[in-house]
């Protein structure tokens, strides 16, 4: 008798076990899983991507998450995400992070971006140069009335300082691409958590000037021709001119991997880059990779 109620015993505890193992155990969906984190401008593109792939490869699942470039890139190095995405190049600085905690980011130049300056729509004020720029958002240029606008104080917009398109209009727009300036935002900017944010802020605020992806011009938004300097020509933010270059604010956008891809997420990779994944690119109104 005592045999037998052992017996049971144990075999209860092997069943429990199995349990266990069942129930901690990676199921095959999970390892098909792919996180994307990072840059707000590249959001919706990334997420068109991501539908279109698993339209393609329905066993695969995208998760995709912004909270700006830094976020994004910060999730790479700890190894809590399988994709970053960045609207500016990685800094020497994390490639050093990264590679001290066993992870070698391999770099996808994914699309390019011309970055919009936006007004509201009822400012009179239709093109400023790259020093107007520098002088509105470093604060040094207060009033709308010295750049040919309305006697009205500006309000300045900026993403926060973890956003990649933050980084970028701060070292080619107030800082001209001088390594060596020290130029900041204006202390009196708002910050604001993402590109959506300052188009709604902009819509509603009269005084407003921000800037964003050229992906998030609205017909009820007033983007405004730029100039590199006061003899050069104003240019509006089109896919042309980003291609051509003559537009003075553009960038190419990143997507960053913890080493060579493998798997489902070489597979993503591949898709991006190619032919139909570029032509998202244009729909989603960035601008291809490829000339063609």
């Amino acid at each position: 008798m005592k045999k037998s109620i052992l017996m049971k015993i144990n075999f209860g505890a092997v069943c429990g076990a199995l349990l266990l193992v069942m129930i901690t155990a990676p199921v095959s969906a999970a390892q098909d899983s792919i996180q994307i984190k990072g840059s707000d401008t590249m959001v919706n593109l990334v997420q068109a991507w991501s539908e279109e792939f698993m339209k393609i490869h329905p066993e695969a699942f995208v998760a995709v998450t912004g909270g700006g470039s830094g976020t994004g890139i910060a999730a790479l190095i700890n190894g809590t995400c399988d994709v970053a995405a960045s609207s500016r190049e990685i800094k020497p600085k994390e490639i050093e992070q990264a590679t001290q905690k066993g992870v070698m980011p391999h770099e996808y130049k994914a699309a390019l971006d011309g970055l919009a300056v936006v007004v509201n729509k009822n400012n009179p004020v239709s093109k400023l140069t790259i020093d107007q720029l520098a002088g509105i958002f470093s604060g040094k240029t207060k009033n709308w009335k010295e750049v040919g606008g309305s006697d009205e104080n500006i309000v300045v917009l900026s993403r926060e300082v973890n956003s990649g398109t933050h980084v970028y209009f701060k070292e080619h727009v107030l800082r001209k691409n001088d390594p060596a300036s020290k130029e900041e935002f204006s202390q009196d900017a708002l910050l604001l958590p993402s590109s959506q944010a300052i188009a709604d802020e902009v819509l509603h605020n009269s005084a407003a000037i921000g800037y964003y992806g050229m992906g998030y011009i609205g017909k009820d938004h007033k983007a405004i021709l730029i100039a590199k300097n006061s003899s050069s020509e104003y240019v509006y933010p089109t896919i042309n001119d980003v291609v051509s270059g003559r537009y003075p604010i553009s960038r190419p956008l990143y997507l960053y991997t913890p080493g060579e891809p493998a798997g489902q997420v070489k597979a993503l990779m591949d898709f991006i880059l190619s032919k139909e994944g570029q032509s998202i690119v244009s729909t989603m109104d960035f601008v291809p990779i490829h000339k063609d």
